[in-house]
C-alpha cells in the first residue's frame, strides 16, 4: 500500500493554524506551490553558491582588466586622449625657433583638421609617482604631463581646440637619474625616427643632451666616447655637435640658411667662425695709472697720469682762473723742456 506524506508536514499553516489551500479554502492538490523554509534551504544552497562564485570571478576578471589597462598606460601601450592645456614643455623644442611659421607645420595643421591625428605624441607624467586611477584607469582629468616629443602635433591640437592623442614614455626609460637628460634623449629618438631633423637641428639636439648630462652628473665629467655609445651615435658626431651647440648664435647670425646647411657645410662654418675669433685684434692693455703727491702746507697735492691724460687734485685749495693759468704755464714749460715719455 502506497503511503503518502501528511499535507500538514509539507504545507505552511495560516496564521489561524488552518492549512492553506486554494482561494476558496479547499485543499490544493498541487504540492509544487508548497515552499517550506527547510525545503528552500535544501534546494537553494547549490544555486546560491554558484551565483557567489560567478560574481567573484566576474569581479576578479574586472580587476585584472583594470590592472592590465593601468600597466598598458604606464608602459606606453595605450593611447590616451589628453587636454593640450594639461601638457607643459619644460625642455622645449629641438627645432628651429620659427617652426610654427614653416610650411610643414601649416600642412600638418590642415591634415589633422581634415583627417585627425594619426601618430600619438609622447608624454611623461609631471608627478613621477603618478599611477592611473584604480577604478577608472583611463580617466586622466586634471593630470599634468610633460611633453617629450610631438610639439607640432600638440600645437596643432591647441590651435584646433581638440584633445591630443598621446602615449606615455615607457617606465623602463624613466628613472631618477638625470630626468632632464632622459627627456632630451626620448625627444631626440622620436624625432630621429618620425621627423626629418635638419643637420643643424640634429647637432644642436645632441650638443644639448651632452651639456645637460654633464651638468646633472655628479663627479667625473662625461667623455664623448661614453656619451656616443649611450645615445647610439659616432663619437665624431658628438665633437661636431658640441662645437655647433657652442657656436649656435654665431652660426644663426652669420648664415641665414643655417637650417638648410649640410653637416659638411656646418663643419666649415664652425671652422670659419673659429678662425675669425683667432684673428680678431687683441685689445690693447689698459695703461697703468701713475700718481705723485706733494704737500702744500697742511694740504695735499695729487698729480696723476694715465693713457695720455693728466689730472691735478688739490683738496681744500680754492684756485681762481689766474692761478690755474699760472700752474698750466709751469706744466707746459716743463713738458716742453723735458719732453714726454713714450
Amino acid at each position: 500500500m502506497k503511503r503518502g506524506i501528511k499535507r500538514s508536514l509539507v504545507r505552511p499553516s495560516t496564521p489561524e493554524g488552518t492549512v492553506s489551500g486554494a482561494a476558496d479554502g479547499s485543499p490544493e492538490d498541487d504540492l509544487s506551490s508548497a515552499t517550506p523554509t527547510a525545503f528552500k534551504r535544501a534546494t537553494g544552497g547549490a544555486g546560491s553558491a554558484w551565483k557567489s562564485g560567478a560574481v567573484a570571478k566576474a569581479q576578479a576578471d574586472l580587476d585584472d582588466a583594470r590592472d592590465k589597462l593601468s600597466n598598458d598606460i604606464l608602459s606606453g601601450n595605450h593611447v590616451l586622449s589628453v587636454d593640450p592645456a594639461l601638457i607643459s614643455d619644460p625642455i622645449g623644442s629641438d627645432r628651429r625657433s620659427d617652426w610654427m611659421d614653416q610650411e610643414d607645420f601649416r600642412s600638418l595643421l590642415q591634415s589633422i583638421e581634415e583627417n585627425g591625428q594619426d601618430t600619438p605624441i609622447t608624454l611623461w607624467p609631471a608627478d613621477p609617482n603618478w599611477r592611473p586611477d584604480e577604478i577608472d584607469p583611463s580617466n586622466i582629468d586634471g593630470v599634468a604631463f610633460h611633453l617629450l616629443a610631438g610639439r607640432r602635433r600638440h600645437a596643432a591640437a591647441q590651435r584646433l581646440g581638440i584633445p591630443v592623442r598621446a602615449v606615455l614614455a615607457p617606465r623602463s626609460e624613466r628613472s631618477d637619474e638625470s630626468a632632464n637628460f632622459q627627456m632630451l634623449v626620448l625627444r631626440f629618438r622620436e624625432n630621429e625616427e618620425r621627423e626629418a631633423l635638419s643637420a643643424l637641428e640634429r647637432l644642436l639636439s645632441i650638443g644639448e643632451m651632452f651639456e645637460t648630462l654633464n651638468s646633472e652628473t655628479d663627479g667625473s665629467k662625461i667623455t664623448a666616447v661614453s656619451f656616443a655609445k649611450r645615445i647610439g651615435v659616432h663619437e665624431s658626431v658628438v665633437s661636431r655637435a658640441r662645437a655647433v651647440c657652442g657656436s649656435k648664435d654665431e652660426i644663426l647670425n652669420a648664415f641665414k640658411n643655417a637650417y638648410e646647411m649640410s653637416f659638411h657645410d656646418l663643419q666649415k662654418a664652425v671652422a670659419s667662425l673659429a678662425g675669425t675669433k683667432k684673428t680678431k685684434a687683441t685689445p690693447a692693455a689698459k695703461a697703468k695709472k701713475i700718481s705723485v703727491f706733494r704737500k702744500i702746507g697742511s694740504r695735499k697735492l695729487s698729480v696723476s697720469a694715465q693713457g695720455g691724460k693728466l689730472s691735478v687734485s688739490a683738496a681744500g685749495l680754492n684756485l681762481d682762473k689766474q692761478c690755474l693759468e699760472g700752474l698750466s704755464d709751469v706744466i707746459a714749460t716743463y713738458l716742453q723742456e723735458q719732453g714726454s715719455k713714450e
